[in-house]
């Protein structure tokens, strides 16, 4: 089986270096841009299925990538993979001190929002589901949000703290999971698009 999980594109968000977590913000022109050319890019690889987080970000990733696709592709919404609640801080400068040193309390919820442990207790499950679910020759394409790709590659890797802080993923950058259900993990690769 293969999981590969994609960032939503750009946002105005995005360029003005703000949280936006749970703040449901669409693509800008160079984030349209971007998913058309990550769905250019993969229109002739294998996708099953497309699970796509529900804020219209990933939605409409994930729609650009399925249109340029050269067969039709299900996508399907799911809860799990919305990126997670930075409750006050959304909105926020991303460099704020404040914010930053909150992130580093893995088990404190935001204020008004979530914590790391409430995301992956919606996060792992899924992946366990769909592990599970899904025949060995599956190709799944995850359309989230850097938070949940830094929850998914905790799943799939043992990262400590600082790895775990550190993990960030582009817009359009994409990792891929080869899992093989007896032996795990082979291979993951990671790549993103050129600026």
């Amino acid at each position: 089986m293969k999981i590969i999980m994609i960032r939503h594109g750009e946002t105005d968000w995005n360029t003005r270096n703000q949280v936006q977590g749970a703040s449901d913000i669409p693509l800008n022109e160079k984030g349209i841009a971007q998913a058309k050319e990550a769905g250019r890019k993969m229109k002739d690889q294998r996708i099953d299925k497309i699970f796509s987080s529900p804020l219209i970000r990933a939605r409409q990733t994930s729609e650009q990538i399925a249109n340029e696709h050269e067969t039709p592709i299900e996508v399907i919404i799911e809860p799990a993979l919305a990126e997670q609640n930075f409750g006050v801080f959304e909105g926020q400068p991303r460099d704020d001190q404040t914010y930053q040193h909150e992130k580093h309390l893995f088990f404190k919820r935001f204020e008004k929002g979530e914590s790391f442990l409430d995301v992956a207790a919606r996060v792992y499950p899924f992946l366990d589901r769909i592990i599970e679910e899904y025949p060995q020759e599956a190709v799944l394409l995850l359309s989230c949000h850097g938070g949940i790709l830094r929850m998914i590659a905790s799943y799939f890797s043992d990262l400590d703290n600082e790895e775990f802080t550190e993990y960030f993923a582009l817009n359009c950058e994409q990792v891929e999971f080869e899992i093989d259900k007896n032996k795990w993990i082979q291979s993951k690769n990671r790549w993103k698009l050129k600026k």
